[in-house]
């Protein structure tokens, strides 16, 4: 199939980053994320949009949250210039799911399955360096050095964001406003639902399989 429109849903630490980009490398098509999409439209025009700033990067440099009406049409614009796409980390809400409903038709929803404790395990186990980014886990991608970055010699480190409280506040965050986007999409005749359990190798088959059923 050439050019499939494909909507990746899981909640923090599923998966979705490293299946969006296999996504994007199998098919030839654009790996859509909501930051990307603001990092390279923050100079579009939303001065007819009644917001408090002319561009998106106005709301950036501020440290202001781009409001929803701009990060919709942002994405419209994103989608309107692929040819196929990986929608990853958007829409959010059920809101900004039925906004999408009027940008674009979905050839398959793929919603990756784990379960919250596990979530947890691999969040708050994860390490990044902090000179290059590079991510391990320190039971299921550990460097070869313990607290060393294989790429580049830095330090790893815990984000803020990853110890354990922080990890179940953004997983009830997910199962308040997104969790009810995976159950919108049920029904959808592209809708498959992947175990995010498996192995990366393993969710990708299941990945690839859904993909070449549905997307025509």
């Amino acid at each position: 199939m050439s050019n499939p429109r494909i909507l990746i849903l899981g909640p923090p630490g599923a998966g979705k980053g490293t299946q969006s980009a296999n996504l994007a490398d199998a098919y030839g098509v654009e790996h859509v994320t909501t930051g990307d999409a603001l990092r390279a439209n923050k100079d579009m025009d939303i001065s007819d949009m009644d917001t408090e700033y002319d561009t998106p990067r106005q709301y950036m440099e501020a440290g202001d949250l781009v409001p929803d009406a701009v990060v919709n049409a942002i994405v419209d614009e994103a989608l309107s210039q692929a040819d196929g796409f990986v929608l990853d980390g958007y829409p959010r809400n059920l809101e900004q799911a039925e906004e999408l409903e009027g940008m674009t038709d979905l050839d398959v929803i793929l919603s990756l399955d784990v379960s919250r404790e596990e979530l947890v395990d691999r969040l708050t186990g994860r390490r990044v360096c902090d000179d290059c980014g590079a991510n391990y886990h320190v039971e299921f991608n550990q460097p070869e050095e313990a607290g060393v970055c294989d790429e580049c010699g830095g330090d790893l480190i815990q984000r803020e964001d990853d110890n354990e409280e922080s990890v179940r506040n953004r997983l009830d965050v997910f199962d308040e406003n997104t969790a009810p986007v995976i159950a919108h999409y049920e029904d959808h005749d592209g809708f498959v639902a992947v175990d995010g359990e498996q192995t990366p190798d393993e969710v990708w088959a299941d990945i690839e399989s859904a993909v070449d059923a549905h997307a025509e």
